[in-house]
């Protein structure tokens, strides 16, 4: 559901392949391994209820 989208670039310490430029929704500092979104404003805690973060976004 992106479609509120914007264009970003994964942080380094992602795993698994991100795109750079990747459609997220606004707003989102995440992408969790379980396909969910992140708003969290720190990584402390980040998609612990949905199997760990799959890619950070800047």
């Amino acid at each position: 559901m992106a479609t509120d989208a914007a264009a970003a670039t994964c942080a380094r310490h992602t795993t698994g392949v991100c795109e750079a430029n990747s459609p997220h929704p606004r707003g989102a500092t995440a992408k969790c391994k379980d396909s969910t979104w992140s708003y969290s404003a720190h990584a402390r805690g980040t998609c612990s209820h949905h199997r760990g973060v799959r890619y950070w976004y800047r």
